[in-house]
C-alpha cells in the first residue's frame, strides 16, 4: 500500500456545502459572514463570498473580437474549511453551530418498480438537533 504524500487530503465529507451561510472564525477576516460559493474537497478549502479578497494585476489580452479587460481585478481566494463555521437560524437569529451526521432509513425504488430499504446520511445542527 502506497503512503500518501504530506499534505494530500482524502476526499472526505466536509461540514459545509455550496450555498451554506458561514462565519469566519479565525484569520484576517475573522467575524465575516458570507455564502460559500465554491468547495474544493480535495484540498479541503472553501471560497466564501466577500472573504479573503485578493487583487491580481492583469494585462490586456488582444483577441479576435477586440481587447479584453485588463487592470486590477479583485476576487475571493479559498480558505481552509476549518476556519469557517456553519450558521443556522434559531428564533430569528443566526448562530454558529457544529455539524453532525445522522443516518436515516429511506425507501428507494428500483427501475423495475420494486422497493427496498436503504440508509442516507443527513447533516444535523448540533446546537438545535435539526436537519440542515
Amino acid at each position: 500500500m502506497a503512503a500518501q504524500s504530506k499534505g494530500a487530503a482524502t476526499n472526505r465529507t466536509l461540514h459545509v456545502k455550496k450555498g451554506d451561510r458561514v462565519k469566519v472564525i479565525t484569520g484576517k477576516d475573522k467575524g465575516a459572514v458570507g455564502e460559500v460559493i465554491a468547495v474544493d474537497r480535495e484540498r479541503e478549502r472553501v471560497t466564501v463570498q466577500g472573504v479573503n479578497v485578493i487583487k491580481r494585476h492583469k494585462r490586456e489580452q488582444p483577441t479576435a473580437t477586440g481587447k479584453t479587460e485588463g487592470g486590477i481585478i479583485a476576487s475571493e481566494a479559498p480558505i481552509h474549511v476549518s476556519n469557517v463555521q456553519l450558521l443556522v437560524e434559531v428564533d430569528g437569529e443566526e448562530v454558529v453551530t457544529r455539524v453532525g451526521f445522522k443516518r436515516e432509513e429511506v425507501t428507494k425504488r428500483r427501475p423495475d418498480g420494486s422497493e427496498y430499504k436503504a440508509f442516507r446520511s443527513v447533516r444535523i445542527a448540533r446546537k438545535t438537533g435539526e436537519e440542515i
